[in-house]
């Protein structure tokens, strides 16, 4: 879970026309602070849908900030995952949750992540959607993998526990990676949730890297290559699209494995 606050990039928007033409989707309305999306768009006909969700707190109602650094600290695998498929039909939409919070039984930002869904299903309907979340962020990727556009997850250090639902996952691709001496989220819960939905996923690998923490600091590349290759992989399979992973996630994270330690 994130803690701390930095300088990031973020976006705005005020009418629905503005907003698409300013790359954003318009956001939702409520009384109190509300979710927005920085989207980069696919070159040409878009074919499939990347959600990036961002880390926060267990219990926090202060809005989320472009300046905070769970947001900020995704934007670079957004822009990797953008890069890698954009002219193959990859779109990637980040979502900025309305407040830094899971807030307990409001689960703040899965009800941001399933709007967001609604967002992408009513532009994009019918087309695969793929969705990477760190931290607080992989939980709520979990979470919402049970929209029927969902087709493969990436959690990254997620806060997973013994009460995450496993059925949220079923016949979804799920690929799990924690630094294995990260103090903020449990490696053991993130295996122990890997092999309890190995029945129901549609496949499912686990990525441990040795003396790496939580803030994905150490070993960046990794992270990335690892992030990107199975989304892109995933959305080849969807789609048919000619887009392979890179030679590096290949090398890193075979066809065959189940779990990995880098």
């Amino acid at each position: 879970m994130d803690n701390h606050g930095g300088q990031g990039a973020g976006s705005g928007g005020t009418g629905q026309n503005e907003a698409v033409q300013a790359g954003q989707a318009p956001p939702a309305p409520a009384d109190g602070p509300a979710p927005s999306l920085s989207i980069l768009e696919a070159s040409g006909t878009t074919r499939g849908v990347v959600l990036v969700l961002h880390g926060g707190r267990a219990h926090s109602r202060e809005p989320v900030e472009a300046r905070h650094l769970s947001p900020a600290r995704m934007i670079p695998f957004a822009r990797h995952l953008h890069r890698a498929g954009r002219n193959h039909g990859l779109a990637v939409w980040s979502l900025r949750n309305s407040v830094r919070g899971w807030n307990g039984p409001d689960m703040s930002p899965l009800q941001d992540a399933r709007w967001a869904l609604r967002q992408i299903a009513e532009r994009h309907p019918d087309i695969p959607v793929f969705l990477l979340g760190h931290s607080m962020g992989g939980l709520t990727a979990v979470c919402a993998a049970d929209h029927p556009q969902v087709q493969a997850v990436v959690a990254l250090a997620p806060w997973l526990s013994p009460e995450t639902p496993a059925e949220s996952v079923a016949g979804r691709k799920v690929l799990i990676i924690h630094g294995t001496t990260d103090h903020m989220t449990s490696p053991a819960q993130s295996l122990a949730f890997a092999r309890r939905v190995s029945g129901d996923a549609a496949s499912i690998q686990y990525v441990s890297l040795r003396g790496v923490g939580h803030f994905m600091l150490r070993k960046v590349r990794v992270w990335q290559t690892l992030s990107t290759g199975f989304i892109i992989k995933s959305f080849a399979e969807s789609t048919g699209a000619g887009v392979q992973p890179s030679r590096a996630f290949l090398d890193l994270l075979p066809d065959s494995s189940v779990h990995v330690t880098l």
